[in-house]
């Protein structure tokens, strides 16, 4: 066998695999929604910015990447600091962290739903407690702000040890002797983590991000348990167009926008967080 020709076939299996059920897909979505009877059009992106809920639910998609992202980051960081150092016992802290990713989003959904719901934890600690009177109705359509705390703190469970998990293996790779040469030069902890863990684990930060940034756009079931309807989402609106009101181009258009946002994100990231070349690890 050709040496040259050796990677193009290790590739050619991802290749297909996202020719099939990437780029087909993305076709399709595409025809749907710059076509209709007459040809091509604009009308479904139209119709879709013209739906009273599209920017509710677009502006709502933002807002909690922006502030879950971010706390999920600082989190994970430390998270994956302390698995680091940790001599003994490493694998069980790792394993206890991780253990919400085996749920779905479903499933962490219906957990705090649990804990914010009218008969829930929270509500009967309060009036145990004496704090209130009676059971405390926190995910009301009237009280939006406590949805979206509940949605990000179901997302912040569940989701913050996938990052966690990449910083972790990125910090692995970095060598020990420049952490050893930062401490002769008189680097304590927080200078070494800013001047060497943080510089070193640019890669992992990178994937992480562009990872959770791209999941966080797409959040759906954890908002339809603990908000329904009350805090609308992309997804949300997708899923509305395509199986409650039988419009798969306003579904179309809708995909194409969270699809434009997210490759706008990682964009970002990947400008933000460039390794030079020959760059270690």
């Amino acid at each position: 066998m050709n040496n040259k020709s050796l990677p193009y076939l290790l590739l050619l299996p991802a290749t297909l695999f996202l020719a099939v059920f990437f780029v087909y897909p993305f076709a399709q979505i595409a025809v749907q929604a710059f076509t209709a009877e007459q040809g091509f059009t604009l009308q479904h992106f139209d119709k879709m910015a013209t739906n009273w809920k599209f920017w509710p639910s677009f502006w709502n998609t933002i807002i909690l990447a922006a502030i879950v992202v971010p706390l999920q980051l600082v989190m994970a960081l430390a998270m994956a600091s302390i698995v680091a150092k940790l001599k003994t016992g490493r694998n069980s802290i790792l394993y206890v962290f991780t253990i919400p990713l085996g749920l779905s989003d479903l499933a962490a959904g219906i957990i705090w739903l649990a804990i914010f719901e009218q008969s829930g934890f929270l509500s009967s600690m309060l009036v145990g407690l004496g704090v209130v009177d009676r059971p405390v109705l926190f995910l009301g359509y009237q009280n939006l702000w406590v949805i979206f705390i509940a949605v990000i703190l179901a997302e912040l469970w569940r989701a913050t040890a996938i990052v966690m998990v990449i910083l972790v293996s990125g910090m692995g790779l970095i060598p020990k002797e420049y952490y050893e040469a930062a401490e002769v030069f008189g680097a304590g902890p927080w200078k070494r983590f800013l001047k060497v863990t943080l510089p070193m684990l640019r890669p992992s930060l990178q994937t992480a991000l562009i990872l959770r940034t791209i999941a966080a756009f797409e959040v759906f079931a954890v908002v339809v348990a603990l908000g329904g309807t009350s805090l609308p989402v992309l997804v949300g609106q997708t899923y509305d167009w395509q199986f409650n009101l039988r419009d798969s181009g306003g579904a179309a258009a809708t995909a194409l926008v969270i699809l434009a946002i997210s490759i706008a994100a990682t964009l970002v990231f990947l400008r933000l967080l460039r390794t030079p070349r020959g760059a270690t690890p």
